[in-house]
This record gives structure tokens, C-alpha cells and sequence, in this order.
């Protein structure tokens, strides 16, 4: 039977406002999606096969971006490579993980070292990334988030009246009734096979410089075991996205004959 225990979670600080961007987020309860810290831009979303991916560029650091869309707080469990974003443990949806509080966003930057700091995330070839160098390999290239309802507070009972007496003899007899109906979870859905092809080396997320990003602890109950929503966005190189037929290569324009190219250059010498 499952217990409500509380979690003792972290208290996501808050980013600032942004503009909605549905091309580049997965998710209803909390909309998730990776922005390029060095553009301050959201990368595009490319929808492929029931699929979200997402482009990286090694070098590049990145952010996870948390909206929660709901007027209660959530719990998010992030998960990175299948390695959970706080604690470093192999990712589970029963960890720990942010507190959003009502219509919040946050952006998580990196791994949670300690209150006050993060080491960066950034996009890395896989045997740089911190999963392989930790000898979990097997889940590179996914970022998920399992996100919880918090167990709203029990109704305090109020003590029924005292009745001395029944006028004229009489007393009314009052019965309750109670709905224990409970929702079912969907079943997770099953993970489609990558298509064969000839790829370069796979991306991961490195484990960068340690920045400031402070943040503070914060109880949660949640109200279920099951998670309320999972999304997930996968991602590797561009060049690996083309050969799995995720996004269509670039070709260049074709060339077309003029017949005045260019204006008169100047003479030699």
C-alpha cells in the first residue's frame, strides 16, 4: 500500500517572464524545454515518430525550462541522461526533485551540487557526459520530468450536535455516504525503437563549472505514487538527427546564371 510520506524536495527559484514558445515544449501539467544559454533562446522541438527531439551543439550550455501551467505547487522529478538532476542517484520517479509553486517558471541549469551551486549542463560528446563517466551510459541522450500533485489537506471534522432531547418524541436520523472511487493511471507508454542508421558519436550532458544557483529545502506530500504527467524530450547532433530522419538536411540554393553578376570592382595595382 502506498504511504504519503512527506518529500523533502527543493524550492525552484523563479526565471524570469518569457514569452510562450509551444514549438519548443513538451508537456500540460508543466511544459519542459531546453534553452541555449548563450543565445537565451529555446531550441526547436522537431516531433518524429511520437517523439520530441531537440538539436544540441557540443560546447553549448544549456538550461531545463519548468513552467507549471496549474494553480497548485507540483513536485518535478528531472531526470538527465537517467541520472536524477539533485541527488545524482539512477533516475526513479519516487526521488526527489523542484518545487514549482503555482503558475511558476524556473530554469534549472545544471547539477545540483549543494543550496548554493550547480555544475552547468552542456552538450558533450557521450563518453564526456556525466552518465557515462559514471558508468551509466545506457540512457544518454533523454531529459524527463515525472511531475506529482501535492496532497491537499484532509477536512477537519466538525463535531456533531448534541440533542438532549427529540421534540415531540421524535428525531431525525441523519445518514452519510462516501465516494471511494479512485482514478487509474494510464500505463507508461512503451519506448519505439531507434531507427538503424550510421551515426556520428552520440551527444550527452557534461558536468561543467560549478555556478551559483541557490535554492532552499521545502516539504512535499505527494498526493499519489504515480506520477500526474511524464514528458520526456530526446536529443543528439544535428547530424545525427538528419540521419535518423528526424529533421530534412539543408541544401543550398541552386546556383542561377546572371547576366550582370556584379557591380564594376576596382582596378588592380
Amino acid at each position: 500500500m502506498f504511504q504519503r510520506r512527506p518529500v523533502l524536495a527543493l524550492l525552484a527559484a523563479s526565471a524570469a517572464a518569457v514569452l510562450a514558445t509551444p514549438a519548443a515544449a513538451v508537456g500540460r501539467l508543466v511544459e519542459m524545454e531546453l534553452v541555449d544559454r548563450g543565445r537565451n533562446e529555446p531550441l526547436a522541438v522537431h516531433a518524429h515518430r511520437g517523439e520530441a527531439w531537440v538539436a544540441g551543439r557540443p560546447g553549448t550550455r544549456y538550461a531545463v525550462r519548468l513552467s507549471n501551467r496549474s494553480g497548485e505547487r507540483v513536485l518535478v522529478v528531472l531526470s538527465v541522461d537517467g541520472v536524477n538532476a539533485v541527488s545524482g542517484e539512477t533516475a526513479s520517479t519516487g526521488q526527489t526533485g523542484y518545487v514549482l509553486g503555482p503558475y511558476q517558471t524556473t530554469e534549472i541549469t545544471g547539477w545540483r551540487k549543494s543550496l548554493t551551486e550547480a555544475a552547468a549542463f552542456y552538450f558533450t560528446a557521450l563518453p564526456d557526459s556525466y552518465a557515462a563517466r559514471t558508468d551509466r551510459p545506457d540512457n544518454v541522450g533523454v531529459i524527463g520530468v515525472a511531475v506529482f500533485r501535492e496532497k491537499r489537506p484532509e477536512p477537519v471534522a466538525l463535531p456533531a450536535p448534541r440533542i438532549d432531547a427529540a421534540p415531540l418524541g421524535r428525531a431525525d436520523a441523519a445518514a452519510e455516504s462516501s465516494n471511494g472511487a479512485a482514478r487509474a493511471a494510464a500505463p507508461p507508454a512503451q519506448e519505439a525503437s531507434a531507427k538503424a542508421a550510421a551515426r556520428d558519436e552520440r551527444l550527452g550532458t557534461g558536468h561543467g563549472e560549478r555556478e551559483y544557483a541557490p535554492t532552499v529545502r521545502t516539504a512535499f506530500e505527494r498526493a499519489s505514487e504515480r506520477p500526474a504527467e511524464i514528458a520526456r524530450i530526446r536529443y543528439d547532433s544535428a547530424d545525427n538527427l538528419i540521419a535518423l530522419g528526424v529533421i530534412r538536411p539543408r541544401r543550398p540554393a541552386p546556383v542561377q546564371p546572371e547576366p550582370f553578376p556584379a557591380f564594376v570592382p576596382d582596378p588592380k595595382g
